[in-house]
């Protein structure tokens, strides 16, 4: 591994300028480009000590083994040179969005004599105006039929085309007047270039122009008596009506926006956009990327959108495409800079901004439920392809040099807040999927402070006693022997061989099952899994291999996965195990690590806000234990009890009304108090770690 030291420059060789920099690997390839203001100043951030790194930052200066830079004279000069390069070099530790399907546009060959409209998929080519994404195919087909009676532009195919010129006749839509018919000389050249153009004026939002113009037109006709000709107007009206009415109106301003949200977490990030033209929203677009560096959520927003706008710029698309208002979830770092960029690509004002209220907020929130569902769904279906959780297990098996695939992983994590409410969860994957119903939660009590080595250590011994208890100890005759240490040489996969003898496996809703034969119940420590995980790095791995030991269990590996690096630690070795980052093994630890912590954080919350509650109501008089317990239950959440009414508490079993009265009287006077206790009683949330 690279010591960023020996190939850091001096300070005195880096200019001050703005410009971009490449850093890269031993073999010269390009692994990540970025822009700076002033190089000297941004440069000198990538050579911190390791430790004080993000851990992406420290994985890609470790990886990297030289850095070079190019000066340019201004900031905009910098994003497109950094984005020209990052499509020349696809550098593997920048943000690449990629599409999370394959959207069908509304495309219009605008480059050739006779302009096509058509339903186009994939990546797009110059000389074709683009309308959408739409969510279907069908919707264009639909839409296009309905506008083709207002603007009969060409729409069949090449081979269509050249077929009629040769017989000198037009295909149906000629007959059936939704094509003037180019193919046969009906309309010159020039004439059908201003039905185009008029058609992709109505499809990028200028409405109005045409069903004035067509009204105008219309009542004219029927003033002239020309009744034929007012009634044709009348159904094209009629057509462009409905056409509109397929795309509810989001923005009353009837402006034209792209609104832009992001759901992220500590691997991937979603992305969804809105396409609002004229008020109405012309398409959705969704892209799903791996976080690959350690760039906020608005240099997020800054990749994103130098990748979706700077892309259209190549293709001669981005004037049309770019609207006058950008809406994001956060301002990029020097978002006037990338205005002024957008700006002269679209020869007008472009404005990005963070909506604050309205209409607009309420659809960016719109927006963001899109980007949480979409990344949801992308993660959901990684994990449930079974051709990949077989790599990832295989891949896992290889890397700690484990003798079979650990169908069944068990994860452990611990959660407190500064020493108090100390608890811990344990999750269970088996063949890479989550099974909820394995799910198990401790209370770690007796202790003092924020010892997570010793929280871990007990946790592992009660889990791993279990088993050996429900294993091992269970006799015939329905006695229940418990030795706290087994005999030696017993292991935790030859006891569980044993169970045969004092278990029954019956088929449960989840799968098969271990029961007591005489109780009937099941025995949910039954199992030993094939891999222990722990959250931490060596001294928890350390702490739960000793707990296993101290049982005589040696057959059961343990490792731990730290967060700084994504390393993954065994005991006894002094370097950590490096996993690739595109590894699906990797993924597959990260996932079971972060529903651990995911499953601990929401315990240890809900325990939290209950200990607040009944702290809160411990001066209310006549309101003991029972009933502080009885009015958490019914409840759930000092959010819920603050928007009770003295009323509604009276209305909890053995409150009455002088209790609740009181009960009311304190949980006010604690929010004019503010923050009370780790919960902020203003708004009834706990306050986050």
């Amino acid at each position: 591994m690279p010591d960023p030291q020996s190939y850091r420059p001096k300070a005195g060789d880096i200019p001050t300028q703005p410009g971009v920099y490449r850093f890269r690997d031993p073999k010269g390839r390009v692994i990540y480009v970025g822009k700076a203001i002033n190089l000297r100043q941004r440069l000198a951030n990538y050579f911190q000590p390791i430790p004080s790194l993000h851990p992406r930052t420290a994985t890609m200066v470790t990886t990297a083994a030289s850095v070079e830079w190019t000066t340019v004279n201004n900031d905009i000069e910098a994003l497109q040179l950094e984005y020209t390069w990052i499509k020349e070099f696809d550098p593997r530790f920048n943000v690449k969005y990629r599409d999370d399907k394959s959207y069908p546009w509304l495309a219009v060959t605008v480059s050739e004599e006779f302009p096509r409209v058509m339903v186009g998929r994939g990546a797009k080519r110059k000389g074709t105006r683009y309308f959408g994404p739409y969510g279907h195919a069908w919707a264009i087909r639909e839409t296009v039929d309905i506008l083709l009676r207002v603007f009969p532009m060409r729409s069949c195919s090449n081979g269509v085309f050249k077929r009629s010129q040769q017989i000198g006749r037009p295909c149906l839509l000629g007959y059936i007047d939704k094509c003037t018919a180019p193919c046969v000389g009906n309309i010159s050249p020039e004439e059908h270039r201003e039905i185009v153009d008029d058609f992709c004026d109505f499809m990028a939002g200028h409405t109005t122009t045409f069903t004035k113009r067509i009204e105008k037109e219309m009542y004219a006709a029927s003033e002239a008596l020309d009744f034929e000709k007012a009634a044709r107007l009348r159904d094209d009206l009629a057509a462009m009506q409905r056409a509109l009415e397929k795309q509810a109106v989001v923005l009353g301003d009837g402006a034209d926006a792209d609104v832009i949200a992001l759901a992220e977490d500590p691997l991937e990030v979603g992305v969804q956009i809105f396409y609002v033209r004229g008020g109405r929203i012309k398409g959705q677009r969704g892209w799903v990327a791996d976080r690959m560096d350690d760039a906020d959520t608005a240099g997020l927003v800054e990749h994103f959108l130098l990748q979706l706008y700077a892309g259209e710029a190549e293709l001669g698309e981005a004037g049309s495409a770019i609207p006058r208002e950008i809406l994001v979830p956060a301002l990029p770092p020097d978002h006037e800079t990338l205005e002024e960029l957008l700006s002269d690509v679209r020869k007008a004002k472009v404005r990005i901004r963070v909506p604050q209220r309205g209409d607009k907020k309420t659809l960016q929130e719109t927006v963001a439920k899109n980007a949480e569902q979409a990344l949801a769904l992308h993660k959901t279906k990684r994990a449930s392809d079974l051709t990949t959780r077989n790599r990832a297990l295989e891949e896992i098996q290889e890397a700690l040099e484990l003798d079979e695939v650990p169908l069944r992983i068990e994860c452990y994590d611990i959660s407190h807040l500064q020493g108090t409410e100390i608890v811990a969860s344990m999750v269970v994957f088996e063949d890479g999927l989550a099974r909820k119903s394995e799910y198990r939660r401790f209370i770690i009590k007796g202790q003092d402070g924020s010892d997570d080595v010793r929280a871990m250590h007990e946790v592992i011994t009660r889990r791993f006693k279990r088993l050996l208890d429900e294993t091992t100890g269970a006799r015939p005759d329905g006695e229940l022997a418990r030795p706290s240490v087994p005999s030696e040489g017993v292991s935790a996969r030859s006891a569980q061989q044993s169970t045969s003898i004092v278990s029954t496996e019956v088929e449960g809703a989840n799968g098969p099952m271990l029961v007591d034969p005489e109780t009937g119940r099941p025995r949910k420590f039954a199992y030993a899994p094939g891999l222990v995980v722990v959250d931490g790095g060596a001294p928890q791995v350390a702490a739960a291999q000793r707990a296993l030991a101290e049982l005589g269990i040696d057959d059961i590996p343990v490792v731990g996965l730290a967060k700084r690096l994504e390393e993954v630690w065994v005991p006894d070795e002094e370097d950590p195990v490096i996993l690739p980052r595109s590894s699906e093994g990797l993924y597959l630890l990260q996932r079971v690590r972060d529903e651990a912590h995911r499953f601990a954080i929401t315990h240890h919350r809900g325990r939290r806000s209950k200990s607040m509650v009944e702290s809160l109501l411990d001066d209310v008089p006549g309101l003991g234990e029972v009933r502080r317990k009885t009015l958490m239950k019914h409840f759930g959440s000092l959010k819920k009890l603050r928007a009770a009414t003295a009323e509604e508490i009276a209305l909890v079993p053995g409150i009455g009304p002088a209790t609740a009265t009181a009960i009311k009287t304190a949980v006010e006077q604690t929010a004019r108090n503010g923050k009370v206790s780790g919960v902020n009683v203003t708004t009834g949330e706990i306050i986050e770690e």
